[in-house]
This record gives C-alpha cells, sequence and structure tokens, in this order.
C-alpha cells in the first residue's frame, strides 16, 4: 500500500512554502531571464494584487500565451487572487477560440505580443471588460521581481474552483473541465508517490505546451512542489533541447512520442550529452515500445509512461520509479485512485484482468463537472465514476493498458483532433459534398488526420486547395496531413459513413 506524502491545500500554498524555505534557489529559466523562488513569488504576488483590481474572487481570467516565465507567473497569480485560470491554446484561430471563449465568459483576457490582433478583436465583440498585453512589446510580469511583496489575503480555499481547463469532447465540442484547488493539490501528492522527486535537485526542461494540463501538471506544478526549477522552452527544436540538457544540467526530461522521436532523428542527438538525466516522462499519447527502448539506451536514464486526462485532475496512472516499469504499460493507479475495466453495453460489469472494455476512475482528484454542461456532465460521471471513454485492459499484475478510443477522437502529437470539427470546416468549402474524417497510425506523431472528399458535381478543386482552406480554419496539427478526393464514401445501413471501412481501405495492406 503506497501511501500520500504531505499536501498543501493549493499551490499558492505550496509556492508560499517554497518561496520562505528556498527563496534564493532557482526556480525558473527561459534563455537569460532567471528568476529564484523570491523572485517568483514576489511576481506572482504583484500581478495577483493587480488582477484583484479587475478581477472578483471566482470570475474566470482567460491566458492565451505560449511559453513563457510569464504564464507561469500568471497561472499562479490568477490563483493567488482568487480567480479561476482559463488557459487557452494560442495557436487557435478566430473560428476555434470564439466558442470557447463565449462559454468560459472571463472577465480577463491575458495575451502574448503574437495573437494580440485576434485577443482585441474578440475581446470586443464578445465583451471581455479588461485585455492584458504581455511580452517584449508591452509589459513583462517579471517586473515586481525585486520588490519582496506579500501574497494577497485571505489565500484561496482548497474546496474553490481553481481552473477551467478546455478540452474536447465526442461531438468535437469544447467543454470547460471544473477542476478545484483540492483536486489539483492531491493530484499533485498522488503523482509524487509513484515518481518521488528530489527536493532541492531536480531541473526538468519544459518543452510542452504550458496551456496544457500535462505541461501545467508534470512541470508547472511538480517543480514548485519539489523546489526544483524549470527550464522554459518557447517552441521545440531539438538541437536547442540537446543543448540545454547538457548546458542546464537537466535531470528530468517532460516530453511526448513525438518529441522523444524528433529527437532521436536529428543528426546531434548521437552526440548528445546525457550526463545530468535522471528520468524522463512520457504522456499525452502512447509511446511505442521502439521509442521507450531506443530512449532508455541512449539517455542511460529510465522513461516512465503514465496515463490521464483533462477530466481526471489529470494523472490517474503512472509506471513507478521505484519498482516494475512495463514497456507498452501506463503503469498502476495512483494512491486514493480506484480504476477499473467494465462492459462497453452497460458500464457498470467490471471486467477480470486480460478483458477489455472501458476506463472508468475514482478519486479526490477527479473534475466537479463541465461547466455549463449538465448532460455531458451526467454522461461522463455516473454514480461516483468519471467514465474516460477509453478501451484499456489490466494485465495480471495490475498494470494499465490503453488499448482503443471509444470516442472517434484522433490523438496528433498529444493534441485532441475531432474529425467532425474537421469535416465541418470541409464541408464549408463550396466544392465539398461530403467529408469523412478518421485517424490513421502514424510513426512520428501517433496519430495523423485523414480526410476523404467527395466533390459537387462539377465543382473543381484539389488536394492542396483543400488542405489550404483547412488551415486557414484549424490549427495547424488538426489540419489534414493526407486529402483523398474520392467518387464515393462507403455508408453503413443506415447512411451514416463507414468509418471502419475507410480505415480498412486506406491502411497498407
Amino acid at each position: 500500500m503506497i501511501s500520500l506524502p504531505r499536501h498543501f491545500p493549493t499551490v499558492v500554498h505550496m509556492l508560499q512554502e517554497a518561496a520562505a524555505e528556498a527563496g534564493d534557489a532557482e526556480a525558473l529559466v527561459a534563455g537569460d531571464e532567471r528568476l529564484s523562488y523570491a523572485e517568483y513569488l514576489s511576481c506572482v504576488a504583484g500581478f495577483a494584487r493587480e488582477l484583484q483590481t479587475r478581477v472578483a474572487a471566482g470570475e474566470r481570467v482567460a491566458m492565451l500565451m505560449g511559453n513563457s516565465t510569464d504564464i507561469c507567473i500568471a497561472l499562479f497569480a490568477t490563483h493567488a487572487a482568487g480567480a479561476v485560470a482559463v488557459p487557452l491554446n494560442p495557436l487557435y484561430t478566430e473560428r476555434e477560440l470564439r466558442p470557447v471563449l463565449a462559454d468560459a465568459r472571463p472577465t480577463v483576457l491575458i495575451h502574448d505580443d503574437a495573437v494580440a490582433p485576434l485577443a482585441v478583436a474578440l475581446s470586443e465583440e464578445l465583451g471581455i471588460s479588461h485585455v492584458i498585453a504581455v511580452g517584449p512589446a508591452n509589459r513583462r510580469l517579471t517586473a515586481w521581481r525585486h520588490e519582496q511583496l506579500r501574497l494577497p489575503e485571505p489565500l484561496p480555499s482548497p474546496d474553490s474552483l481553481a481552473t477551467l481547463q478546455y478540452t474536447g469532447g465526442t461531438t468535437g465540442r469544447s467543454k470547460g473541465v471544473r477542476l478545484t484547488h483540492a483536486a489539483i493539490a492531491t493530484n499533485i501528492a498522488q503523482r509524487e508517490a509513484l515518481l518521488p522527486t528530489r527536493s532541492g535537485i531536480e531541473r526538468l526542461l519544459c518543452v510542452m505546451p504550458l496551456f496544457h494540463v500535462y505541461a501545467i501538471a508534470m512541470c508547472l506544478h511538480n517543480m514548485v512542489a519539489c523546489r526544483g526549477c524549470m527550464i522554459v522552452l518557447p517552441r521545440f527544436q531539438p538541437k536547442e533541447v540537446l543543448d540545454l540538457i547538457r548546458t542546464e544540467r537537466v535531470t528530468i526530461f517532460a516530453g511526448s512520442p513525438t518529441l522523444f522521436n524528433g529527437l532521436m532523428n536529428h543528426e546531434a542527438f548521437a552526440s548528445a550529452d546525457f550526463t545530468s538525466l535522471h528520468l524522463s516522462y512520457s504522456g499525452s499519447a502512447a509511446l511505442p515500445e521502439e521509442l521507450f527502448r531506443r530512449w532508455e539506451s541512449a539517455s542511460g536514464a529510465p522513461v516512465v509512461e503514465g496515463y490521464g486526462q483533462s477530466e481526471s485532475g489529470p494523472v490517474v496512472s503512472f509506471n513507478p520509479l521505484d519498482g516494475i516499469r512495463k514497456p507498452g504499460s501506463v503503469g498502476i493507479p495512483l494512491p486514493g485512485t480506484e480504476v477499473q475495466i467494465v462492459d462497453l453495453a452497460t458500464g457498470e460489469q467490471p471486467l477480470p484482468a486480460g478483458e477489455r472494455g472501458e476506463i472508468r476512475v475514482r478519486g479526490p482528484q477527479v473534475m466537479s463537472g463541465y461547466h455549463q454542461l449538465p448532460e455531458e456532465t451526467s454522461a461522463a460521471l455516473r454514480n461516483g465514476w468519471l467514465y474516460t471513454g477509453d478501451i484499456g485492459e489490466f494485465d495480471a499484475d495490475g498494470y494499465l493498458y490503453i488499448r482503443d478510443r471509444k470516442k472517434e477522437m484522433v490523438k496528433v502529437s498529444g493534441f485532441n483532433v475531432f474529425p467532425r470539427e474537421v469535416e465541418e470546416v470541409l464541408y464549408a468549402h463550396p466544392a465539398v459534398l461530403e467529408a469523412a474524417v478518421i485517424g490513421l497510425p502514424d510513426a512520428y506523431k501517433g496519430e495523423s488526420v485523414c480526410a476523404f472528399v467527395v466533390l459537387r458535381r462539377g465543382a473543381a478543386t484539389d488536394s492542396d486547395a483543400l488542405a489550404d482552406h483547412c488551415r486557414k480554419n484549424l490549427a495547424r496539427y488538426k489540419v489534414p496531413g493526407r486529402i483523398e478526393i474520392v467518387t464515393e464514401l462507403p455508408k453503413t445501413r443506415v447512411g451514416k459513413f463507414d468509418k471502419l471501412k475507410l480505415r480498412e481501405n486506406a491502411l497498407p495492406r
């Protein structure tokens, strides 16, 4: 029985203690910028006090920001101000952002210089009261680093809502996952029980996007919990990642299959120095066994794979650092977390080891529900269980394996892509009569988006033009990598597109 280590009421309390006990320790590195824990806390306190002049407790603060020290400060400051953080993907197009912002109804929108025109236009359209531009062309949230400020009192309550984390659904509609401070703080302790960090020693390289729940949990909160240092990289560039592992003496690398693959296929990988590397995390998509073995062999450090989703707080299971690690498995459930495989027909009958069914989860880290979506909440949370929509099985040792998805969702480099959304964009093209989108296995991205299109009679267009149309309306990772123009699409007896047949015909024989 693995017991939970001590944990804090909220991540704000966690940062406050880290600054009190390790104020001079390095907390954040981004390029030439370095912040100690004392400076980190002062910046968070300064911006939290500013936010409190614009937002009331419980109101929402949306962030449209890339990786930087600014987004780290903004996330903690929002919580310290008593507000609800709404981190959003800065790569989203106007069409993608509008419904999310309309649903979240933030009082404040913080944005990077790079997305200023889009942020300002949508804020005006949707009536967002306060817009704060952050970046070299405007202002930096590091302005308070030398002021030795205290956090505003009172600190947030564990039972209050901390984050509205937007994720997709089977229909493609983005849903706001409601996570309390207690859920987030508990999940940090649960993860620590299986993957213990070394206090004051760890230096983690974060390339994963910090608007994403994986990077927030496994990088941002993880390092503050152990008073380690997080090295933030704005975007993934293999040569820069490999150089930073050496120069910054990185002990933990948080990656995904796409990142591991990209690093191992770069010419500088053969001569990379992994002397300092103690551990690597893999998340956001399934890690092929070949990548697992190649990375461990080359780096000399273990890589541990886990499983989770926004609705589960996010972490559900991990291969333990001190114990058996099984390639292809996402490990064992975290302490205090129940995981069952249940039948697909009713979702009520637990299945024995070796049988596949839907994964359901119960634990203190699970979401309280979806924002303003009572029917979807009732479907996902039933009798105290979170129904994940993923298909899995346990082996005889209690290790969990993800086998498939109940949903049609395609996972590209760890990002969720929903076929219906891509189909709707294709249907908006005047030449398109029918469109069906599926996911296909991809050695680099995990999965790739493939579209099959039937053109209207007399219409003239090609795959390149359709891809360009998608690029104008979708984030880059959602754009189909393969668009096939066909004369007809296979259909089931009830008139639905037969995507199973499409997938079978598309795969190499």
